[in-house]
């Protein structure tokens, strides 16, 4: 299908859910950034875009249901500076106003439909106990030293590895939680771990863009080096060693 025709297409499937349910949800992902999800056509009801960026506690196929859940309690005129969002099944939510630099990298779908070169957008933004490290302060004008996770939007990918290179983590890792073991499995596929992996459930595993996690935490940075097939295992004293050296003498805690 030729891009005119397929631009066209995808025009007219965002004014149908904007006419059957109040909006359209875009959700991102690929490229070793942090995937997101964002609105198109809230301006018109309520005056404003929402977007939820990264928020790795909840899944890919969950992030347009989230967005969803919030939407349905935002009733004009919204409170944005003091609002609050309580959902029966995600979490309490608050809003904060998403600079243009970062509505500019993140969210081209409403500015291509709108055909306006500025909009109004606010950040959803998780409680507490749904807070993962990659979540930026879209409030904050972009850099990449102030969202270490999102510097790939416009900085060069650095590391000598695919730039779509993911690992399997766990939420407490992303959390902020002491990465303790780190397995290369693929060339571009790892798995990183706080605590061990066996006793980590399935509800708590997720997949994430590795550069998030070397964003996060620069002592990860060996595991970049790994070659595939090996790992690495961390003491108490933050000292890392060969999975090769742990099974010959002791077993990491």
């Amino acid at each position: 299908m030729p891009e005119a025709s397929k631009h066209e297409a995808a025009l007219h499937e965002i004014r149908q859910h904007i006419a059957e349910r109040g909006h359209h949800t875009y959700v991102v992902t690929g490229d070793g950034v942090p995937h997101y999800g964002y609105t198109i056509g809230l301006s018109d009801s309520i005056g404003a875009e929402l977007i939820l960026a990264s928020a790795y506690f909840y899944r890919l196929d969950e992030v347009a249901s989230v967005i969803r859940s919030i939407v349905e309690e935002l009733r004009p005129p919204v409170a944005w500076e003091t609002q609050t969002i309580r959902t029966s099944q995600w979490g309490t939510f608050s809003l904060r106003k998403v600079d243009m630099s970062w509505a500019k990298n993140l969210m081209l779908g409403v500015f291509d439909y709108y055909h306006v070169n500025v909009i109004k957008a606010w950040q959803i933004v998780p409680d507490e106990t749904h807070w993962t490290v990659e979540i930026p302060d879209l409030s904050k004008p972009w850099s990449p030293s102030a969202a270490p996770g999102w510097q790939w939007l416009q900085e060069k990918w650095t590391y000598p590895i695919p730039r779509d290179s993911v690992a399997l983590t766990n939420i407490d890792a992303l959390r902020g939680g002491r990465v303790t073991e780190v397995m290369r499995w693929e060339e571009d596929e790892w798995e990183i771990f706080a605590g061990a992996g066996p006793d980590i459930t399935e509800a708590e595993r997720r997949v994430v863009p590795l550069g998030i996690l070397l964003g996060a935490d620069p002592s990860l940075i060996p595991a970049v080096d790994l070659p595939v097939g090996t790992g690495l295992w961390r003491d108490q004293e933050s000292e890392w060693h060969p999975w090769a050296q742990s099974l010959a003498h002791t077993e990491p805690e």
